[in-house]
């Protein structure tokens, strides 16, 4: 593609661009230079070196006169997102594209939102916090959504695998910072807001706003969980797509008439339907009916929703039992906020009438506010409280667990600090009886401890439990 039609300036010069890179390392003949300007890094420093690499032009927001054509941008990622999608030829427009952004519950429910169009035959690609799925072929995800220029690629490739659809989660990072923008959306879906991400954003409102980018994109549908208090105002301020709101309490459209919660599930009626909602707690009939109201906008219909739901593969390290016998429950969960650590510990205590115990921790250099609010939570509702550390990262762990122990006070029960996350999980299992629940929540699917440094060491919460499990039960 010419230099002049990838960014519709026939002042241009004429230049043959076969590639975007916003890493100078990735440049070559044919690339097009992105001079992102970053948190640690601006890319208008590595510019010379992506000309001394082949670069034939550079994309930047103030000129640097390195003997290259420039396209000179206010926003150097807003223009690189409407030019990855170009050079891709806008493969969203060939794909049914559902988006999920919310604090909690957007893994699980992008995962329904794939079985149920799966069942229905419709190829569908997946983009999330743990996975990626393009053309049948599963990888490891690096974040939540990737940069412009990587997730346009992903898109296209999806296209040429034969994928018809995508159910993709949209983080506020991604959405503030352009990474989701040049994207058709056929459907949104919000699931909640509660207080996460506020290193980066600078308060709540400002990540709301954030939120709502998704929906001033132009999706056809919006699903929305009114619920939420962020969701209702969403709904009651949204102009353009169409609407349909879910909810447990509030009016909605889809709005449950009964919800029979059990150990493995719930059974809910809900507009003329008997669904089966394959994971326990409220919060995840409010995920299901989400993903219904997703698969429904994109042409399911409810005889294949009712069918392929029960049995629909569901996220790693989301409410995850973990069983060696034992006569008590173990289950892992991502749950890394107040609200979520609050949903998953009345979900697990509604799944007992003997004690709920919770290992659960913060991770550093991340908002720091919410560490005594997830410390409230769990005193709210956990017998047993073992604080111990997450991904520490630059942080003293010590320190961390101290400001969640702040939040403590008043607690029902136990609360014990134990630093070293293995230890933390083996003290929970050991301590539990007959007929507990016991929770590890905060890291869920994540298979490493992040700690000073940028060091990250193995660390499988499930695996961790499973061989504490087998400890106890051959002592």
């Amino acid at each position: 593609m010419l230099l002049a039609e990838l960014f519709d300036d026939p002042g241009l010069p004429g230049a043959e661009v076969t590639a975007l890179a916003y890493d100078n390392r990735q440049v070559g003949p044919g690339t097009v230079f992105c001079a992102v300007p970053g948190f640690m890094r601006d890319g208008h420093d590595f510019a010379s070196d992506a000309v001394a690499r082949g670069a034939v032009a550079l994309l930047v927001q103030r000129p640097l006169g390195l003997g290259v054509p420039e396209v000179v941008v206010d926003d150097v990622r807003v223009a690189m997102a409407a030019a990855a999608a170009r050079l891709a030829g806008d493969p969203t427009r060939e794909l049914r594209m559902c988006g999920v952004t919310g604090t909690n519950g957007k893994t699980t429910t992008a995962y329904l939102v794939r079985a149920l169009l799966e069942a229905a035959g419709l190829r569908t690609g997946l983009l999330g916090t743990v996975t990626q799925v393009v053309g049948g072929v599963e990888t490891a995800a690096v974040r939540t959504t990737p940069e412009a220029i990587d997730l346009q690629r992903q898109f296209r490739a999806m296209v040429d695998a034969g994928d018809r659809a995508c159910a993709m989660e949209v983080s506020s990072h991604a959405l503030e910072l352009h990474r989701a923008d040049a994207i058709d959306w056929d459907v949104a879906v919000f699931t909640n807001l509660s207080q996460d991400h506020l290193d980066f954003h600078p308060d709540m409102e400002a990540y709301f706003r954030a939120k709502r980018r998704l929906f001033e994109a132009g999706p056809r549908t919006a699903v929305v969980n009114v619920d939420d208090g962020h969701g209702a105002r969403l709904a009651r301020e949204l102009d353009g797509p169409a609407l349909v709101t879910v909810a447990l309490d509030a009016d909605a459209d889809l709005r449950p008439s009964r919800v029979q919660a059990g150990p493995a599930g719930s059974v809910v009626d809900v507009d003329g339907l008997e669904l089966r909602v394959p994971l326990p707690g409220r919060f995840n009939v409010l995920n299901a009916l989400g993903a219904v109201a997703a698969a429904r906008a994109l042409g399911v219909d409810d005889a294949t929703i009712a069918a392929a739901l029960p049995t629909a593969r569901t996220a790693p390290g989301r409410f995850e039992p973990v069983d060696e016998g034992q006569r008590f429950a173990v289950l892992v969960d991502y749950a890394h906020t107040p609200e979520a650590l609050d949903n998953v510990l009345v979900a697990a205590r509604e799944l007992t009438s003997g004690r709920v115990l919770v290992v659960f921790g913060a991770g550093g250099d991340r908002d720091r506010a919410k560490r005594p609010l997830m410390g409230a939570a769990a005193a709210a509702h956990a017998d047993v409280v073992v604080v111990t550390s997450d991904n520490p990262r630059s942080e003293e762990p010590r320190a961390i667990i101290d400001e969640v122990l702040a939040g403590t006070t008043g607690a029902r029960g136990e609360v014990v600090a134990v630093e070293d996350r293995r230890e933390a999980i083996g003290h929970a299992v050991a301590a539990a009886r007959d007929g507990d629940v016991v929770v590890v929540a905060g890291k869920g699917h994540e298979q490493g401890q992040e700690l000073a440094g940028g060091v990250k060491v193995p660390f499988d919460d499930v695996q961790v439990a499973r061989e504490a499990l087998r400890a106890r039960l051959v002592a």
